[in-house]
């Protein structure tokens, strides 16, 4: 007879939540919040809410398992499992039998493999039901857990037979929109600094010709009318100069508006001195680059101290960036020194274009998601750059991009990396971290509703921020953290007062610190009764 492999898909929906937290929260250590399914017949099986359903393997929303076990092989013909499944679908585990606790898809997946191959699926993911109800923490987290259970529902068959990449994206056409609005916008700057030199550089020949009483030659008068010519003529693919920099100056003014009727983010403005990391860059890898990253180099150094555009760094400027991060020929301290000088050019207000050059490859916020693995000098540099980025409005909205790449074997996002930075950050025993990580919080809270996905993050740092609460923070830091929670307490008006309810301490326990947090403190005791 034919036989067929069995494997066990293993999903965390917790997303890595609950390893971090769970010892806090529950007493005890939670690898996982465990969804199982069963894949046999080319096809994934899972039971749930709706009852048993199926798709293609992985295209749940949930995205890739974490893990895959082999189960066994099976000799069961797919009519006898079909009509075997049709009957568990109207009797045991129909929708309206289902049970986060009691019988959820863990015990069905239990059922499937024993009827399969004679075999149990693993026994800790069995039994972490039985160890949330014995931590005596109610109903509170089995609901939050029920929620995060919504995702394990497959991508609508419409769309199965295309990769993610392919699937219609809002958010995804969005960035485009604007990566195609920065392209303009840089093709526009570029012509005009290149014009603006040129004429500074006529201007200066002539001055020096009738300087010397002589007369300027007519070749120099017809290039510059052959110049404006072509700056101030129309075309397809650039605007009149003129045009050009009047959309410009109201852009401008309009940023600056924008600037003044947000709330000041946090950033560190004076901490390096640019010049200095530079040259203590160029002395650690002086004779070790290749001639183009020689010039890459050259683009910085423009960049960062002649004060250049981004204009002045050239397609391949990602790639030098790419090389001296993760080349561990490199001592620690390049990785350093570079991470430095980008947090010193997160300040500038056309950063957003060399973030959009990264879009493919996400060099910088795959390198940010290691956080955890890096130097305690590269981690307090990695959180300085991210700081910095709420300085500008493009570039912290960049920060906050929900659109998902995989990395490794984990779906990350902006967000993701940035969420990650924050509470790692906060959590960390090192004071410096801690204040960088307490300020992108704030800034994080700052940002209006509309620009971030604040329910997918604000259970997390929520959590976070409780758990810092217990070192008994400064005033500064405990301002910056308050604020931040009772700006998410607003935006998840359920999830994050239960936490607090739940997980503590009381934020009444900090009243009298200073007049400042005392107003915070009131804004969340209303959100809590």
């Amino acid at each position: 007879m034919e036989s067929h492999g069995v494997e066990l898909y293993v999903y965390d929906l917790s997303m890595g939540l609950a390893s971090q937290f769970s010892s806090h929260l529950i007493g005890k250590q939670l690898d996982g919040i465990w969804h199982t399914s069963t894949v046999v017949y080319n096809r994934e099986y899972f039971f749930g809410s709706r009852g048993v359903e199926s798709c293609n393997p992985a295209s749940t929303f949930l995205g890739p398992p974490k893990d895959i076990k082999f189960l066994g092989e099976t000799e069961v013909p797919y009519s006898v499992f079909s009509d075997y499944l049709a009957g568990l679908s109207n009797s045991t585990y129909s929708g309206d039998q289902y049970h986060l606790l009691h019988r959820n898809c863990n015990h069905f997946s239990e059922e499937i493999a024993q009827f399969l191959c004679g075999t149990s699926i693993p026994k800790h993911i069995l039994d972490l039901p039985q160890e949330v109800l014995s931590s005596g923490i109610g109903a509170t987290l089995p609901a939050l857990i029920s929620q995060l259970e919504q995702s394990a529902r497959p991508i609508s068959e419409e769309i199965q037979g295309f990769s993610r990449e392919n699937t219609p994206d809002l958010n995804r056409q969005i960035e485009e929109a604007r990566y195609n609005s920065f392209l303009l916008e840089q093709r526009r700057k570029t012509l005009n600094e290149k014009h603006a030199k040129k004429e500074r550089k006529r201007e200066k020949r002539r001055k020096k010709i009738l300087k010397a009483g002589g007369v300027v030659p007519a070749e120099l008068e017809d290039i510059a009318m052959a110049d404006t010519a072509a700056v101030n003529g129309s075309s397809e693919s650039t605007l009149p100069s003129e045009q050009a920099l009047a959309i410009e100056e109201e852009e401008r003014k309009e940023e600056e508006e924008k600037k003044k009727a947000r709330e000041p983010p946090i950033v560190y403005k004076d901490l390096i001195d640019v010049k200095e990391e530079f040259d203590a860059l160029i002395a650690l890898i002086d004779g070790k680059l290749s001639p183009e990253e020689q010039k890459s180099t050259e683009e910085l150094q423009q960049y960062m101290i002649g004060d250049e555009g981004s204009w002045a760094l050239s397609d391949g400027f990602l790639d030098y960036i790419n090389r001296l991060l993760n080349d561990k020929a490199f001592p620690t301290e390049v990785r350093v020194k570079l991470l430095n000088l980008l947090a010193m050019a997160a300040l500038k207000d056309d950063v957003i274009l060399v973030l959009h050059q990264d879009r493919k490859d996400h060099i910088l916020m795959n390198f940010s998601f290691e956080i955890d693995r890096l130097s305690k000098e590269e981690q307090e540099a990695v959180a300085l750059f991210m700081v910095n980025m709420f300085e500008n409005l493009s570039s912290s909205e960049w920060l906050l991009y929900i659109s998902e790449w995989q990395y490794n074997t984990q779906q990350i996002s902006n967000i993701r990396v940035t969420t990650k930075v924050a509470v790692h950050c906060l959590l960390s025993d090192n004071p410096v971290l801690q204040e960088r990580g307490a300020a992108i919080i704030y800034n994080l809270a700052a940002k209006e509703v509309k620009t971030v996905v604040f329910d997918d993050v604000a259970v997390e740092i929520t959590m976070a921020i409780l758990q810092y609460f217990n070192q008994k923070p400064s005033e500064e830091q405990l301002f910056r953290c308050m604020k931040a929670l009772a700006r998410f307490a607003e935006v998840s008006r359920q999830e994050v007062p239960q936490l607090i309810q739940m997980i503590g301490p009381d934020p009444k326990s900090f009243k009298g610190t200073s007049e400042r947090i005392d107003a915070f403190i009131d804004q969340l005791s209303s959100r809590l009764h």
